[in-house]
Order: C-alpha cells, then sequence, then structure tokens
C-alpha cells in the first residue's frame, strides 16, 4: 500500500512541478502569448499529462512483469519442494534472512549458467523472487553464498525494485515532455521562416516535428541514463550493507572477493543487470553506465564500515 502511494505522490508531484515551473516561466516572460504569435499551441499541460503517461507505462508493466519474464528468460527453477540437501538450504537461509527483515518468503529459485550471479525482481517486495546461479553455488562456500542472498534479501527490504522504476518513470515523464516542448520549437520556427519566404510545403512541418522530437527523446535519454545508473550502483552499497548486517562483514566482503577471482562478471541481461550482485567491468566514460560499482570500491565501502 506503501509503494501504491507513493507511486501516486511521485505522479502527482511531477505533474505539480511542471505545472508550477510552466506558471512561473509564464509569468515572467509571457510564454503563452509569444506561442500564440509563433502559431504554437500554449496548452502545453495536454504535453505534459501525456508525457507522465508515457514515461510510467513502460516502467510500470515492466515492472508487474518483471518476475514472470525473468523466471522465462533465465530459465529459473522455482524450489517448490526442495529434492536435495541445497534446497532446503538455501530455503532455509532466505527464510531466516526474510523473516529478519520483515518481509514475506520470496520465492527462491536457481538458474542454469556458469556466471557466478544472483538477482532479486518482483513489484512488491512481499511477492519477491530471489535466484542464485549454478555457477554462483559451483564457486563460492556457503558462508559467501549466505552472504549473496543477505544482498538480495537487501535489495527486496528496501523496495529497490519499486524505487528504481519510480526513478525511470519520472526521468522518462521529463524526456518525453522536453523532447516535445523542443521540437515545438523548432517546428514552429521552421514553419514561420517558411512562411515568411511564402512557401509552404504540406505534411513537411509535421516531420520536422518527429525527427526534432525523436533525436531530443534520444539525445535526453542517453543524459536520464546516466542519472538512472548512478542510483543504481549507489543502491548496490546500500545492498552490500544489508547483506552484511544480515549474513556477517566479512562474509560479504569475501563473496564480493570471491567474485574477483573468478573470471570477470557480466551484466544480467535487460531490467535484471541493475538487480544482480555482479555486473560488467568499466572504466572512464563507461563508467557512467555501469549499474554496479567496481568490485574493488564496494570491498573497500565494506572495509571500511566499523
Amino acid at each position: 500500500m506503501k509503494r501504491v502511494l507513493l507511486l501516486m505522490a511521485t505522479n502527482f508531484a511531477v505533474v505539480v512541478v511542471l505545472g508550477i515551473l510552466w506558471n512561473v516561466l509564464d509569468g515572467l516572460f509571457g510564454i503563452s502569448e509569444s506561442l500564440r504569435q509563433m502559431g504554437l499551441p500554449a496548452e502545453f499541460g495536454y504535453i505534459a499529462v501525456m508525457s507522465l503517461v508515457m514515461g510510467f507505462a513502460g516502467s510500470f508493466i515492466s515492472l508487474a512483469m518483471s518476475k514472470s519474464s525473468a523466471k522465462r528468460s533465465m530459465g529459473v527453477h522455482v524450489i517448490e519442494q526442495p529434492t536435495n540437501q541445497q534446497e532446503r538450504w538455501l530455503l532455509n537461509v532466505v527464510a531466516r534472512q526474510a523473516e529478519k527483515v520483515g518481509i514475506d518468503m520470496p520465492e527462491v529459485g536457481i538458474f542454469d549458467t556458469p556466471e557466478p550471479n544472483a538477482f532479486a525482481t518482483g513489484a512488491r517486495k512481499n511477492a519477491a523472487l530471489v535466484a542464485v546461479s549454478t555457477g554462483l553455488l559451483n564457486t563460492m562456500n556457503a558462508d559467501e553464498v549466505e552472504a549473496v542472498l543477505g544482498h538480495e534479501i537487501a535489495h527486496v527490504a528496501n523496495g529497490d525494485m519499486v524505487t528504481q522504476t519510480l526513478l525511470q518513470g519520472v526521468m522518462n515523464t521529463f524526456v518525453i515532455f522536453f523532447s516535445r516542448v523542443i521540437a515545438s520549437v523548432v517546428n514552429s520556427a521552421l514553419s514561420g521562416n517558411r512562411n515568411n519566404d511564402g512557401g509552404h510545403q504540406g505534411g513537411s512541418y509535421g516531420m520536422t516535428y518527429f525527427i526534432v522530437s525523436t533525436i531530443a527523446q534520444i539525445a535526453l535519454g542517453f543524459l536520464a541514463n546516466i542519472v538512472v545508473m548512478w542510483f543504481s550502483r549507489y543502491r548496490e552499497f546500500q545492498a552490500d550493507k544489508g547483506g552484511a548486517e544480515l549474513a556477517g562483514r566479512q562474509k560479504m566482503i569475501d563473496a564480493l572477493k570471491a567474485l574477483q577471482r573468478g573470471h570477470q562478471p557480466q551484466d544480467l541481461p535487460g531490467e535484471l543487470a541493475a538487480f544482480g550482485i555482479a555486473g560488467g567491468i568499466g572504466n572512464g566514460f563507461k563508467k557512467l553506465f555501469m549499474t554496479h560499482p567496481p568490485l574493488e570500491e564496494r570491498i573497500a565501502a565494506l572495509e571500511s564500515q566499523r
């Protein structure tokens, strides 16, 4: 219920902020009148609402489908009735950690890949999925796997899936809104020049708007993605801290060092990349688009905690 209210409050806040900003700028600079003189519609409130709906729709549809799509795309085997000691141990560890942080027992699964990795997903923290790879189970000892599970449970308990979706929706909204504002201004300017020259090309203005809005959306989306990835990296530090509290700081450090010792981990596909235990390697400009901080930074952060 809290996350539903948070979503509604965020949606409302975006509309209010855009409305206030528009009214302030309009009052100071007479933007509406200028737009009317340029032949543009002054009712950018419609664009704001349209941007809000489009911006959040994709993010929340993806969130709603995250658990089922993760099971299909990763081939996750959900442990309903444990068939061996390892599966029983996984269920017991997750149950103990979930109880400690005050969430309902997530579904627990295993996916078959040699890469050591794990992820958590789900639209609600009381209906989540935590899954680990066979590669992780084969290369880490029990203490290290326990820490990885703690990291994923921390993601769930912190509501990271919903928070990430909210942020993505907000960024999408602003990208869509400002790309269309830019397109309207450019289209109007070009339309005015053609009219002043006595020229008229039917349908060309619509094509200009489409091209400019597409280019602007790509450029602004590129910048928005930097913000989303920064927040994803921040969440990883918080999840490491949560994993350390659940399993023990040294176990969490050892788990991250185990990832370092193995071959370099790779990102999970699509939206799951932000919710895994490990991420790809990058430096310089590429680092801005990483879902996870470098392992050495995560280890150093844990080692510095007292």
